[in-house]
């Protein structure tokens, strides 16, 4: 009986220590949830109440124009022609052209109109107001209050995107809605102006910037979690106080016992060792702690036993490793140069793989006689899935690139194929380009991959800004567009992963795009071949001795001469 009531008592006193435990989880647990609620509720009704602001101040808008005047401007900007924005950007003859042709269009109405959207962003703090008309696709501006030199012009046309492109009916009006791109937090509504009869003629767009609320909402959150850290603090050190005499002592004995086992590995008289002659009888779990250390120290004199053994499959699978990178590097072009035969170009590329094998690769080769083709890749993860991947990606980007097949059409079906049997969820980025050594023309698809970066002859490597695409392996029956654009002779072009950019140092600095645009700047007159070896070294340099966390995979094509057919 005496037995039994002092197993009682100890029961009870575990119970005790668990109830602490339980109501210094449940303190966090509570505390976490009222945080994440007013958060929540904070950052909802802010959101709220800056749509609500939105979609009242595009309505304003809407009912300050004309529909007729503004159909009456969109059908006269029509008649000039189909509006070019690749010309206009880059054509000054181009642009000054059509600039006078717009400009024609406005009259004292078009400027009244215009004054009074000014007039409005300015009194209510708007960060971009416009009027759009939607065709298919496409969005006309007819007016657009900026002031600034990235207004845009009577006629300019753009492809429309994101909700704009998402919304049923969109020519109604869309719902306001929050983004966070390059422009920062903004907060976007449109609404229709509608003629005599009620038909929606154009949408008055309406963009406020949320920059501040975010910062403020962020700081809130900070300031919530400080308060939470010190209160769990202080609570800590107070239960730790409470049971110093009722835990600790028992779990010191069984420390030394431990630390005796791995300092001395010595056994004491009779082939006994510390940890074995333990007596522990608190009737807890700390009791139960002791007889789990006394098993883990046998289960520990069979592992030692057993290392060789263990030791022996490592290094088996080491060098499987090793013939694995073998492999994996002979898949990729290693040879160089690769085509000694032709002079119309020149091409050189290298992979140094975070592990032993990688998820990057790179491929160059011949579409056909006049054509070839230069593939920069990453895999998602690391390690032999990643590898595994690689092997496929690449072999279904290069069966099939054919002569004549556009190169969105090329990654619109490799998606698909991986898509397949993507049972890792990998995905990959991918750019390939297809430069013709005839015309200089270069056909490019981007898959979300990174830009990049063009040297014009006796110039300098500036990044190519392309839109990047949704990456190979994400999502099936999704279409990618390609571009185009012309090499000179002596123009090169530069293709990598985002293992360069991302490279960090000790002090978990980036390596950067900006350094990596100033050391090809410091050799864009070299050869490929030269190039490359450099930017390796100055990425070595900035790094040091911290660890490589992602494969290095770059590659260099210089157009020499066009070729002769």
């Amino acid at each position: 009986m005496k037995s039994i009531k002092s197993s009682k008592k100890y029961r009870l006193v575990s119970l005790r220590l668990k109830s602490v435990a339980v109501i210094v989880l449940a303190a966090l647990l509570l505390s976490v949830i009222s945080i994440t609620l007013s958060y929540n509720v904070y950052q909802t009704a802010m959101d709220d109440h800056y749509k609500t602001l939105t979609s009242h101040l595009a309505k304003t808008g809407a009912s300050e124009l004309n529909a007729e005047d503004l159909l009456r401007y969109y059908n006269a900007v029509k008649q000039i022609g189909e509006y070019n924005e690749d010309r206009y950007r880059n054509d000054p003859e181009y642009r000054a052209d059509y600039d006078a042709k717009a400009d024609a269009i406005k009259d004292e109405r078009y400027e009244q109109m215009l004054a009074t959207l000014f007039n409005i962003k300015d009194c209510n703090e708007i960060t971009y107001l416009y009027v759009q008309k939607l065709e298919g696709d496409y969005c006309t501006y007819i007016l657009d209050a900026d002031r600034s030199e990235e207004q845009c012009q009577l006629g300019t046309t753009h492809e429309v995107s994101g909700p704009t492109k998402e919304t049923k009916n969109p020519e109604y009006g869309i719902p306001a809605f929050i983004t966070n791109d390059a422009y920062g937090w903004l907060c976007t509504s449109m609404e229709p102006v509608m003629d005599a009869e009620g038909n929606p003629v154009a949408l008055v767009g309406v963009d406020v910037s949320m920059d501040e609320i975010v910062a403020d909402r962020n700081e809130y959150l900070r300031n919530i979690i400080i308060l939470i850290e010190i209160a769990v603090v202080l609570l800590s050190v107070a239960i730790l106080l409470g049971i110093h005499f009722t835990l600790i002592k028992p779990i010191e004995q069984l420390s030394a016992a431990a630390r005796s086992f791995v300092e001395d590995k010595s056994e004491s008289k009779g082939g006994e060792s510390a940890v074995s002659r333990l007596a522990i009888r608190t009737g807890d779990e700390v009791e139960t702690l002791c007889d789990s250390v006394k098993q883990m120290e046998k289960d520990i004199n069979n592992y030692i036993t057993h290392l060789t053994a263990v030791t022996a499959e490592k290094e088996r699978i080491g060098a499987e490793l090793d013939v694995a990178t073998h492999i994996q590097s002979s898949m990729l072009p290693s040879i160089f140069p690769a085509f000694p035969d032709r002079q119309e170009f020149d091409v050189y590329a290298t992979m140094t793989p975070a592990k032993e094998v990688g998820g990057d690769f790179y491929d160059f080769f011949m579409v056909d006689e006049r054509h070839l083709a230069v593939v920069m890749a990453d895999v998602s993860g690391k390690g032999v899935p990643a590898a595994l991947f690689m092997v496929i990606g690449k072999t279904l980007i290069k069966d099939h690139t054919v002569p004549g097949t556009d190169l969105g059409t090329v990654f619109e079906e490799v998606n698909d194929i991986l898509c397949e049997s993507n049972s890792e969820d990998l995905f990959i980025t991918a750019f390939e380009g297809v430069l013709d050594l005839v015309t200089g023309e270069f056909r490019f698809v981007n898959a979300g991959h990174e830009q990049p970066l063009l040297c014009h002859a006796d110039g300098a490597f500036e990044p190519y800004k392309v839109r990047p695409g949704f990456v190979l392996a994400g999502m099936e029956g999704m279409r990618y567009k390609s571009g185009v654009f012309t090499m000179e002779p002596r123009d090169k072009i530069f293709l990598y992963t985002d293992g360069i950019p991302e490279a960090t140092d000790a002090d978990n600095n980036l390596y950067g795009m900006d350094r990596l645009q100033a050391i090809l700047n410091t050799v864009a007159d070299r050869t490929p071949e030269e190039i490359l070896p450099v930017v390796k070294a100055d990425i070595d340099a900035f790094v040091g001795s911290a660890p490589q966390f992602d494969d290095i995979t770059m590659l260099c094509l210089t157009y020499k001469a066009p070729m002769h057919e």
